[in-house]
């Protein structure tokens, strides 16, 4: 088995060193990851200008590719040519906070895996359900160890054509982890708020703040898992169609007016 293993918050994140690692156990690992953190940045796919690519040498001495595009722009440029051996499947993280409910749309994480999923490949994304209270360094080690496992049985099994998984590893040892669950989406409750500010100059400018978001742990869900101190894979579509609604939109016989 070829790995590609990419992230959003930059080559020399320990998440990612962690997971390299934890891979090499079963598959030949290459890394292309982004030169810098892109944390929120969505499935970004970068078509303005050149991207960059630098040969790095990661913490423990193995080689990586960086790029100075997103996430996303790492995975298409493996899969249409920088690397040339082929590429079984692609790995996305360790991501230091948890990608859960309608965080999907925005992680850089997550995204990178959906990047996999649109050409054929299958995709997997990892994120550990830390908090800002946790003691840092974070320990990635049982999280890797898990992330490993999930993507060698997946690859033996395989996964539908438009699918990817959103893993979510709870903060815990090994040992106080209680399996796995098959989730699906939560409910993301957001408390942004927006912050205005002046420069020197009196011109205003804006930060997009707030409270932590939190969610509803309904049983089945992603965050129902996750505060069980279960693992939580999601299996995700990049189909977004909202099927049951088309019966209603066809009833509504809509159709194009003529001006007035």
């Amino acid at each position: 088995m070829h790995i590609l293993l990419t992230n959003d918050d930059g080559v020399y994140a320990p998440g990612l060193l962690a997971l390299a690692q934890s891979l090499r156990a079963i598959a030949e690992v290459t890394v292309v990851a982004p030169d810098r953190n892109w944390s929120a940045s969505g499935h970004v796919k970068t078509m303005h200008r050149p991207l960059r690519v630098t040969e790095i040498t990661l913490q423990d001495g193995n080689p990586a590719l960086s790029t100075d595009g997103a996430p996303s722009d790492c995975v298409a440029l493996a899969l249409l040519g920088l690397i040339e051996q082929k590429i079984d499947v692609v790995v996305s993280g360790i991501n230091p906070f948890p990608n859960v409910g309608h965080d999907v749309t925005y992680s850089g994480t997550v995204t990178a895996a959906m990047e996999a999923t649109l050409s054929g490949i299958a995709g997997v994304a990892v994120s550990l359900d830390s908090n800002r209270t946790h003691a840092k360094p974070l320990d990635y080690g049982p999280a890797a160890r898990v992330a490993a496992s999930i993507v060698r049985q997946i690859n033996s099994a395989g996964l539908p054509n438009g699918t990817l998984l959103n893993v979510n590893v709870p903060y815990v040892p090994l040992t106080e982890m209680r399996g796995i669950a098959i989730t699906r989406q939560g409910q993301r409750v957001y408390r942004d708020a927006l912050v205005e500010r002046q420069d020197p100059r009196g011109r205003k400018y804006y930060w997009i703040g707030g409270d932590i978001p939190t969610g509803v742990a309904d049983e089945g869900t992603d965050f129902w898992a996750l505060s069980e101190k279960m693992v939580s894979i999601t299996p995700l579509m990049m189909n977004l169609t909202a099927a049951d609604y088309l019966p209603v939109l066809e009833e509504l016989n809509l159709r194009v007016e003529p001006e007035s």
